[in-house]
């Protein structure tokens, strides 16, 4: 994985606070986080409706793939704030699919613009708000959700563009459903839109205090590494972007959480700890087993 990347195989093979959120003394709560969770599978809706608190001052952070419906994020995100202190939501590639069955078949923008409404309604943090601080046990740190998408610069084995990329992925039957459901409109295509998300995030990590850490919460993971071990190399080119391979040394960094590979592991990049939380499909928990803990605990930090 080359210099100052190192990796720990876990037994899972793994602003302030506004709105009401509750935020006991330190030590009180913890920051969790869980990513890819997937209720339309009806295993997965019955192992979210069984997730608890520890503690009435518990944060969760939410890195995206809650469902593809509207109705199933709604009623999945509207259960984890009824019972959390505080939940944090970056959207996943599922969240913004136009699914055929979805009652809502708004695209692009206007779709993600339509699920932070939605998630404003219900209390959960977004990328477009102020990004809390959490005060308990290993804070203060600054939890910044962000909505980053992809370029195509995670390019297959062998390519040096994204025409050549793609046509790798479509050659060896490899391609992501976000191809056919994930419209970028109004931009001409996904990397454009991904361009300008980065641009945007950019200013506003920093605009934040530097001297304050953060937690930075995305889908995708920040750096390509955690790629290296897919099983299909080809699908990486969906998987994030070249433009934040330096953000968690650029930024003041205490760890940053993914999803999206459905490989829940730690791994440590010049010295940041990268969490993958995935729950993932049943067919994958059930190989390997639930992830244990199911919801990762980010602070205070696992022994």
């Amino acid at each position: 994985m080359g210099a100052g990347v190192t990796t720990e195989y876990r037994s899972d093979a793994q602003s302030e606070p506004t709105g009401g959120a509750r935020q006991g003394a330190a030590g009180a709560g913890r920051l969790l986080a869980v990513s890819d969770l997937h209720v339309s599978y009806q295993e997965n809706h019955d192992l979210v409706e069984k997730l608890q608190p520890s503690s009435p001052d518990d944060w969760l952070i939410v890195a995206g793939d809650v469902a593809e419906l509207t109705t199933s994020i709604e009623w999945t995100l509207g259960l984890l704030a009824e019972r959390f202190a505080r939940v944090v939501w970056a959207p996943g590639n599922h969240e913004l699919w136009t699914h055929p069955d979805d009652p809502v078949q708004l695209r692009g923008v206007a779709r993600y613009e339509h699920l932070v409404e939605l998630c404003r309604g219900l209390g959960v943090v977004t990328p477009e708000d102020p990004y809390p601080v959490w005060r308990g046990a290993g804070g203060p740190v600054t939890v910044a959700p962000l909505f980053l998408l992809y370029d195509y610069s995670f390019r297959a084995p062998g390519t040096t563009t994204k025409e050549e990329s793609l046509e790798a992925a479509y050659t060896s039957g490899v391609v992501c459903a976000d191809e056919r459901m994930l419209h970028p409109d109004p931009f001409p295509d996904r990397d454009s839109w991904c361009r300008e998300r980065v641009r945007l995030t950019e200013q506003r990590l920093a605009a934040c205090d530097p001297e304050l850490p953060l937690v930075l919460v995305n889908h995708y993971p920040l750096v390509r590494h955690p790629t290296e071990i897919l099983w299909y190399p080809e699908f990486a080119q969906w998987c994030g972007t070249e433009l934040t391979a330096d953000w968690h040394r650029r930024f003041n960094t205490a760890a940053m959480i993914y999803g999206h590979l459905h490989i829940p592991r730690v791994t440590s990049y010049d010295g940041v700890r990268f969490e993958e939380v995935s729950l993932g499909y049943p067919r994958e928990w059930r190989r390997r087993g639930l992830p244990d803990p199911l919801l990762r605990q980010v602070f205070p930090e696992a022994d």
